[in-house]
């Protein structure tokens, strides 16, 4: 059987699943953090209650407690709701599991469905990312070399030219294969090793906002909405910059296109508690959002816009959240969308190893 961890199971509050122990009267002696997170209730309100009373009405939970203590080992219930005292009603999986401790008798493991489809996805995502980046820089290469005895072949050719109105054509050659140049340098830039640094999140965000307003017009309002509390963490501030700024100049751009009226982009940061990203464990998170009134992103690219070259403006190169995707990840990060017209927001969680966060929020 499972022997707990000694110190009043303090060990258990570093897991991502919920955890609640019961002693042999079915009543919660010790629940951690992630349950408090998941079910939004707090330990001090549960613990001595019966666990019929906390999850009232919940036959499924009730049964696989009482098959775990009659066969003595480990009783798993897949894909089931379950409704807390206070009416609130979430997907889970259980897992109910004796242990041979004095202060409990069992131990029940929830997994939150929702949780573990959006680590799946974030799995899928760092796949299909490793994948499109490995494709891309091996395209890049491969187009470089004849790209470069393009040009210079047009170069030659135009010193050839007996008529200087024939040299335009040879001009378009040189323009567009520099033009591919560029392209495929963007390719390879990801490709770079981050240069981790101290960095504060909000002069990433004021870099991002300055460049911004130099270059759009005064009809898009920038709004910041700051929690200013938020510590340093450790970062390629160059990285995270062209991240934010290729994620807001595609809204930019989108909101131009439409002519929305009022067009207004908002950064917005947060503190996020016990997050997990790539199956690890963070006691707190940034989590800033870019959020626009935009006309939103199409339906049919939704699911693949982080893909490299699919792009919802004519004329894009479609490498802009492909290359924020990448930045992201080398920062141990997630990013994700939801959209729907009139309302686009991009969330980026990025991991610190601090918990010195205070409540100060600062809006402007």
């Amino acid at each position: 059987m499972v022997q707990p961890t000694p110190n009043h199971f303090s060990g258990l509050e570093h897991l991502a699943t919920a955890i609640i122990l019961l002693d042999e009267n079915r009543r919660v002696v010790y629940i951690n953090p992630g349950a408090e997170i998941i079910f939004a209730f707090s330990a001090t309100h549960v613990t001595g209650m019966l666990i019929s009373d906390v999850f009232p009405d919940c036959e499924i939970l009730m049964s696989a407690i009482k098959n775990a203590i009659q066969q003595q080992s480990p009783f798993r219930e897949h894909e089931f709701t379950i409704t807390t005292n206070r009416h609130n009603s979430f997907a889970v999986t259980c897992t109910a599991t004796p242990i041979d401790s004095p202060k409990a008798c069992l131990i029940l493991e929830f997994q939150q469905m929702d949780a573990q489809l959006r680590i799946a996805r974030e799995e899928r995502m760092l796949i299909q990312q490793q994948a499109n980046a490995e494709l891309l820089r091996n395209l890049a290469h491969e187009i470089r070399n004849p790209l470069g005895g393009l040009r210079g072949a047009a170069q030659l050719l135009e010193h050839e030219l007996p008529s200087p109105s024939l040299r335009e054509y040879t001009q378009v050659i040189i323009k567009e294969a520099d033009r591919l140049q560029s392209l495929m340098d963007r390719l390879l830039i990801p490709h770079r090793a981050p240069k981790y640094q101290p960095t504060n999140i909000h002069e990433v965000l004021e870099r991002v906002r300055s460049l911004l307003l130099a270059e759009t017009p005064k009809t898009v309002l920038i709004k910041r909405d700051y929690d200013l509390s938020l510590p340093e963490l450790i970062g390629d501030r160059e990285k995270l910059i062209q991240a934010v700024l290729n994620i807001a100049r595609n809204a930019v751009q989108a909101m131009q296109s439409h002519h929305t009226a009022g067009s207004q982009i908002t950064f917005r940061t947060r503190a996020e508690r016990q997050v997990t990203l790539a199956r690890k464990r963070y006691r707190v998170a940034i989590k800033l959002e870019i959020t626009d009134n935009g006309p939103g992103i199409p339906v049919d690219i939704r699911d693949r816009i982080f893909y490299p070259l699919v792009s919802g403006s004519e004329g894009g190169s479609g490498l802009g959240l492909t290359l924020a995707q990448t930045f992201i990840t080398q920062h141990h990060g997630m990013i994700e969308c939801e959209s729907v017209p009139g309302n686009t927001c991009f969330t980026i969680l990025l991991p610190i190893e601090t918990t010195a966060i205070k409540s100060s929020v600062v809006k402007q």
